[in-house]
């Protein structure tokens, strides 16, 4: 979520009335919302607030797969799958900024389930080391679409290959580490459409259908 501070806490001292703020929330779908102070962070300067709104919570989660989990280092040689959705997105332009050599991959409207790959199929697309970082529940139906991230902690220990899977949570200093690489130019939230608070029923079946691309946001 992104706005403007309405009102603060007898103990807030970081934030006041009137600043500029994005971050994350329950119930952010409203035109006031109630939100602890340790999950806000000044808004980067050259954004708007819907494309603040964009940034976690996928941003939070590109950054942990990129920089922790993948601990992407400059000159290696990267490959995004889903590169045009809300992680993705972001996940390619953070490869980029740290110095890594990046390939984005896409699928079109017509063939989207073919960028929906076994885990066999990108273990062949790594080098014989090489780092594949699972993000969310996505591969097969199974698990509630997680067969994929539990079958690749199962190989792990037996393969050369670093296999790695998370579930990014949200953490209060990536806001500044995402709010500086934004302000640096290295970062832009890409919006796919937006969708007027009364019609946040139709964003979320918008979203449902996954068939957007980049993020959606809900404006007040």
């Amino acid at each position: 979520m992104a706005g403007h501070v309405e009102a603060v806490g007898g103990n807030v001292t970081q934030l006041q009335p009137g600043d500029e703020v994005f971050g994350w929330c329950d119930g952010s779908f409203a035109e006031y919302a109630s939100v602890p102070h340790g999950q806000l962070a000044l808004k980067p300067t050259n954004l708007t607030f819907e494309q603040a709104a964009a940034v976690p919570i996928s941003g939070f989660a590109a950054l942990r797969a990129v920089r922790d989990t993948g601990q992407v280092q400059p000159g290696q040689q990267v490959v995004i799958i889903g590169a045009s959705g809300g992680v993705g997105s972001f996940a390619v332009q953070l490869a980029k900024a740290f110095g890594a050599e990046v390939t984005g991959v896409c699928s079109t409207r017509s063939v989207e389930m073919a960028g929906n790959r076994s885990l066999a199929d990108l273990r062949r697309a790594l080098s014989p080391t090489g780092t594949l970082v699972l993000v969310g529940g996505s591969g097969g139906r199974w698990f509630m679409g997680t067969g994929r991230t539990l079958r690749a902690v199962v190989v792990s220990p037996f393969v050369r290959q670093r296999l790695r899977s998370f579930f990014s949570k949200p953490k209060r200093t990536d806001l500044p580490v995402l709010k500086e690489l934004i302000e640096a130019g290295k970062v832009t939230p890409v919006i796919d459409r937006t969708f007027p608070l009364r019609e946040a029923p139709e964003a979320i079946r918008y979203v449902g259908e996954r068939s957007t691309q980049e993020k959606t946001v809900i404006t007040v």
